[in-house]
């Protein structure tokens, strides 16, 4: 079946710049992506394209070209639905905060909701490709639901996961090292796999059952989040042995084997999916009583979790024992580079740690904002919306966020941090001043040239 028009529900980091590319590429199919959420729909159609709600380096160029032409923005959601021969569905999947399963499932309400929404509107046959990263077996729950409306409608599901890094979304869209298509039925697969093919050479398409597909994604993410807590519990037996984790992952990296990537010592993992998926992945092999699998991947978030106390702790006891009622400068909220996304950012939790112990905080990030900070931290309702507000301050101006502190950390490693001019920074800090490089961005021999205390992980 030739398709013609794709709807897409859910206009969030996964959705916007997925559809952006799939229109740009595909000029002859109409693509719209709806979200109930207005005011995300009019950031999508602002004609400030810097007002996007999703930063990612090269979107702005794609939606130019797509957007009105062939790509769409809307709410009216069952308008879409009703016209669309294929339906993505990539919509939050967050950890359940409550019931059965809580802080390790999947919440699936808002699938669930897709597919009775789908159900209600749908009057011809339709191709529905889950595109949310969700837990095994989740087609077989969409696709009873849709069997069950009774009007003899024809659904395929399929599984399309995506393998996508933040901040290279665009690039990585554009050449995929793969591109996954789970199904059942031949005709639906190939329906995907031909919108694909407008721009993905056929050989990096790989076709297989809906089960491997769904567990594919998962398990992606659950090795890639592994090889960073891998490298983090090196970082601390490093810093007490005299060793270096940046030479000794260099020297790992070396071997074939094993390779190069995802071996940086940081203050941990962030970002929507790596320890979503991973919690995901425990949960699954609890429920089927597989023990020692459950706690062998758990213990890769276990080992997330201390690196990030372990961070604040050593800005705590770096400072004499106390940080309270001092200045401590953020440098950096979100969870990475180039993304304005906090999700899970290592930021919070180190933030939260220090609040803790009454430390006025200060934060620069030249892409998350003020708002979404402060809703970072009441979320963890650790302490009220006001006592985050009197003791944490967002500042637009790196500088002005340095001024006076007598400890700055390093939670994000925006490019620009390395080229700010960091003897005026000296200067400006209180003394001794401390830098704690979270993301060991940082030149150690020439801040300590300028004085600095300077502390990396791992060193």
């Amino acid at each position: 079946m030739e398709i013609k028009k794709i709807a897409c529900i859910g206009a969030g980091y996964v959705g916007g710049p997925t559809m952006s590319v799939i229109a740009q590429k595909n000029p002859h199919i109409q693509v719209t992506v709806v979200d109930l959420n207005s005011s995300r729909i009019d950031a999508w159609n602002s004609e400030n394209l810097d007002e996007l709600p999703v930063y990612e380096p090269g979107l702005d160029q794609v939606v130019a070209e797509a957007r009105g032409r062939n790509l769409f923005f809307s709410t009216d959601v069952e308008k879409a639905i009703s016209e669309a021969e294929m339906i993505f569905i990539s919509v939050n999947t967050p950890t359940k905060t409550y019931g059965k399963g809580k802080g390790q499932a999947a919440d699936l309400k808002f699938i669930e909701l897709c597919a009775r929404q789908i159900a209600d509107v749908a009057t011809s046959s339709k191709i529905i490709v889950e595109k949310s990263t969700i837990p095994v077996r989740t087609a077989a729950t969409i696709k009873s639901i849709l069997d069950h409306t009774g009007k003899g409608v024809q659904f395929n599901v399929l599984s399309n996961p995506e393998f996508l890094a933040e901040g290279t979304a665009i690039v990585d869209l554009y050449n995929p090292d793969r591109i996954l298509i789970g199904g059942e039925d031949e005709k639906a697969i190939n329906a995907l796999k031909t919108v694909y093919e407008a721009w993905v050479p056929t050989e990096r398409i790989i076709t297989t059952n809906l089960w491997s597909s769904e567990l594919s994604k998962l398990v992606a993410n659950a090795f890639l989040a592994q090889r960073v807590s891998s490298i983090n519990s090196i970082s601390e037996l490093c810093e007490v042995t005299g060793a270096n984790v940046d030479e000794v992952a260099h020297a790992i990296g070396q071997d074939s084997r094993i390779g190069s990537k995802f071996l940086k010592a940081s203050v941990g993992f962030g970002g929507s999916c790596f320890q979503k998926d991973l919690l995901n992945l425990v949960y699954i092999a609890r429920s089927y009583n597989l023990t020692e699998v459950a706690n062998y991947w758990e213990q890769v978030i276990l080992i997330n979790d201390h690196q990030k106390t372990r961070f604040a702790e050593k800005i705590i006891r770096s400072m004499y024992n106390t940080v309270n009622g001092k200045k401590i400068a953020f440098l950096g909220w979100a969870f990475k580079k180039n993304t304005n996304d906090t999700r899970e950012s290592a930021a919070i939790y180190v933030a939260d740690h220090l609040l803790d112990e009454q430390a006025q905080i200060s934060v620069y990030d030249p892409k998350v904002q003020e708002s979404q900070i402060y809703k970072d931290l009441d979320y963890l309702a650790t302490r009220s919306a006001d006592e985050n507000k009197e003791l944490l301050k967002v500042i637009n101006d790196p500088y002005e966020v340095a001024k006076d502190a007598h400890g700055l950390a390093i939670l994000t490693e925006w490019d620009e941090f390395k080229d700010l001019d960091w003897k005026r920074i000296k200067e400006s800090m209180k003394k001794p001043a401390f830098i704690f490089d979270g993301r060991k961005l940082l030149d150690k021999q020439k801040l300590e040239g300028l004085g600095f205390v300077y502390y990396a992980i791992g060193e």
